[in-house]
């Protein structure tokens, strides 16, 4: 049986998340915080920081240093927003997109798969960890 959700999951290491937030009561802080400890590399993407989670902020997936291998640009934005990231994702030359839970573009999903990245779509990163891998 294929688990592509556990694939994206086991090959893995290195994690961009766009709309990272500081404040630590937005999702996306505490997924982050979450994947950090399980032991990935957090790259937060958001132009309103400078640093999160004792990590450099960047301000957009191509401002990150050329030749920074990204697994996973993780998508904490609203789901119109999600074409712009996804091309950027193509751009970098990431491994896969993971929209998350209530964020949904099935255009760009498409898009993304055919520029032969994995994607996940409305699902949250960190309980499919947990259901996966423990």
């Amino acid at each position: 049986m294929t688990d592509p959700i556990g694939d994206i999951l086991r090959s893995s290491k290195t994690i961009a998340v766009v709309g990272l937030s500081s404040k630590r009561f937005r999702p996306s802080y505490g997924v982050s915080q979450y994947m950090q400890a399980a032991g990935y590399k957090i790259i937060p993407v958001n132009p309103h920081e400078t640093e999160v989670l004792g990590e450099r902020a960047y301000p957009d997936l191509e401002s990150i240093p050329k030749g920074t291998r990204i697994d996973i640009v993780d998508i904490f934005r609203r789901s119109e927003e999600v074409p712009e990231v996804v091309d950027a994702a193509i751009r970098i030359g990431a491994r896969s997109v993971w929209l998350q839970e209530g964020v949904m573009n099935e255009a760009a999903a498409q898009k993304a798969r055919q520029a032969g990245l994995a994607v996940a779509m409305d699902l949250c990163i960190l309980k499919e960890h947990r259901a996966r891998m423990r």
